[in-house]
C-alpha cells in the first residue's frame, strides 16, 4: 500500500510538470504531494527535513547560477553571442551548425542547460532566419547539447549538482574526468546531426548577417565586463573549493557583482523595477519544486520500487558496469525524467564515483531520446511553440534514437578510461 501511495503521489507531481496546466508552476502539486507523504507516513517528518537539508546546497547554487544567467543575458551575452554566430554563418548553414553547436556547448557548461534552451534557442531560431537558412537543425542542436553537452562541470545541469554532492569529487576532479565524455557526447552528435539533416544543410541561400532585431546596425559589441564575470566566476568554483568556499557562493558572487551593476546603470525610478526581476529570477516556485520533489522520490526509494531499483544497480564501475547503470538511468530518465530519476538513483551508488558520473551519462543523454527526459526539453518545446515553430514529434524521436545510444556506448567507453587513468572507482 505504501509502494502505492508513493507511486501514485510521483506520477501525479511529474504528469503536472509535464502538462503545466494554466501554466501554473510544477510546484504546485509537488508541495501538496510532499506533504502528503509526510501525513500518510510514507516519508518520516525527520527523514523529509534531512532531505531538505541534504539539497539545501544544490537549490542554492542552482537559484544563484539562474539570476546569474538572468543577467548575463540582460548584458547583452547571449545577443552577442548569436552575432557572432549570424557572422560566421554567413559561410553557409553547415558553418551555422557548427558554431552553434560550440555556443550552444560552452553556454550549457558554464551558464547550465536552461540557459541554453530559454535564452540561446531564441536567439539561434532569429539568427537562421535572417540568414535565410532552414533553422531545424539549429534549434533541435540547442535542446541535444541542454542535455548531451551538460557532462562537463558540476553547475551544468541540475542532476550533476545533486551527484557532485554525493560523488566525493572535487570540482575540478569532476570535470577532469568528464572532459573526454563531454567532448565524445558533443562530437557524436554533431555526425549525426550533419547526416540526418543533410537536406536542410544543403540549401545554398546566402545573406550578409544582420542585427538580431532584424532591423538595420552594426552588430553589437562583445560584453566585456560580463564576459570578464563569468570567467571569474567559473575560474572561482574550482581555484576557491580547496578552501572549503562552497560552489553556490561563488556563484552568488558573480550573480551579485552583475547583478548590483545591473541595477546601478538602470534609471533612479527603474531600480526597484529591475531589483524586483532580479530576484524573480532565482525562481523561488522551482526551487520548492527541487525541494518538494526530492521529498517524494524519497518515498518511492523507501518501498518496494526502490528495491527493485537497487537490485539492478551494478557493484562497481567497469565497462559493463558503466554501460549497464548508464541505461538504467536512461531508461528511467525517459519513464519518470531525469531529475526524479537522479534522486532515486544516486543514493544508490554513492559508494562509487565512478558509477555516480555513469549515472550521469543516463540522465544527461538520455533524455534526448522523449520529450518528457528532462525539464528542459518541455520548456524547449514551449519555447518554439511561442514563436510559431512547433517541433516535430516523429523529427525528435528519430533524432533522438540516433544519437542517445550512440552517445551512451561512446561516452561510457571514454569514461572508463578516464577513470582507469586516474585511478577513480
Amino acid at each position: 500500500m505504501t509502494t502505492a501511495v508513493a507511486v501514485a503521489l510521483l506520477v501525479a507531481v511529474l504528469l503536472f510538470a509535464t502538462l503545466r496546466p494554466r501554466r501554473l508552476p510544477e510546484a504546485t502539486a509537488a508541495v501538496p504531494a510532499a506533504v502528503l507523504a509526510v501525513v500518510l507516513g510514507v516519508v518520516t517528518p525527520r527523514a523529509a527535513l534531512d532531505e531538505l537539508g541534504a539539497l539545501g546546497p544544490t537549490v542554492g547554487f542552482l537559484a544563484a547560477v539562474l539570476v546569474l544567467a538572468h543577467t548575463a543575458d540582460r548584458a547583452g551575452v547571449f545577443r552577442w553571442a548569436g552575432a557572432v554566430a549570424a557572422n560566421a554563418g554567413r559561410g553557409g548553414p553547415q558553418r551555422l551548425l557548427a558554431v552553434v553547436f560550440v555556443i550552444a556547448s560552452v553556454t550549457t557548461a558554464v551558464l547550465s542547460l536552461d540557459a541554453t534552451v530559454v535564452l540561446l534557442t531564441p536567439v539561434v531560431l532569429l539568427t537562421a532566419q535572417n540568414l535565410r537558412v532552414r533553422p531545424r537543425p539549429h534549434v533541435y542542436a540547442c535542446t541535444h547539447l541542454a542535455n548531451s553537452a551538460s557532462l562537463l562541470l558540476p553547475i551544468s545541469n541540475l542532476t550533476n549538482l545533486l551527484a557532485f554532492a554525493a560523488s566525493g569529487l572535487s570540482f575540478a576532479k569532476f570535470g577532469i574526468l568528464m572532459a573526454l565524455p563531454w567532448l565524445v557526447a558533443i562530437a557524436v552528435e554533431y555526425v549525426v546531426f550533419r547526416r540526418f539533416f543533410a537536406a536542410d544543410l544543403a540549401t545554398s541561400d546566402r545573406a550578409p548577417a544582420v542585427a538580431l532585431d532584424s532591423s538595420a546596425g552594426d552588430p553589437p559589441r562583445a560584453p566585456r565586463f560580463p564576459l570578464v564575470v563569468l570567467a571569474v566566476t567559473l575560474v572561482g568554483f574550482a581555484a576557491l573549493e580547496p578552501f572549503g568556499v562552497a560552489p553556490a557562493w561563488v556563484a552568488l558572487g558573480g550573480a551579485l557583482v552583475l547583478g548590483v551593476r545591473d541595477v546601478a546603470d538602470a534609471p533612479r525610478d527603474e531600480r526597484l523595477r529591475v531589483g524586483v526581476h532580479l530576484a524573480a529570477a532565482s525562481n523561488p516556485p522551482f526551487c520548492a519544486f527541487v525541494f518538494a520533489l526530492g521529498v517524494v522520490v524519497l518515498g518511492v526509494r523507501n518501498t518496494g520500487l526502490g528495491r527493485v531499483v537497487s537490485s539492478l544497480v551494478p557493484s562497481s564501475p567497469t565497462i559493463a558496469g558503466l554501460l549497464a547503470v548508464a541505461a538504467l538511468a536512461a531508461v528511467l530518465a525517459n519513464l519518470l525524467n531525469n531529475l526524479p530519476a537522479t534522486l532515486l538513483l544516486i543514493p544508490l551508488v554513492a559508494h562509487s564515483p565512478g558509477l555516480v558520473l555513469g549515472v550521469l551519462l543516463g540522465v544527461n543523454i538520455g533524455p534526448n531520446l522523449t520529450y518528457v527526459g528532462s525539464l528542459a526539453t518541455l520548456l524547449w518545446r514551449e519555447v518554439l511553440h511561442a514563436r510559431d515553430h512547433s517541433p516535430d514529434i516523429r523529427t525528435f524521436l528519430s533524432l533522438g534514437a540516433l544519437t542517445v545510444p550512440a552517445c551512451l556506448v561512446a561516452t561510457c567507453g571514454v569514461l572508463w578510461l578516464a577513470l582507469r587513468a586516474t585511478g577513480v572507482a
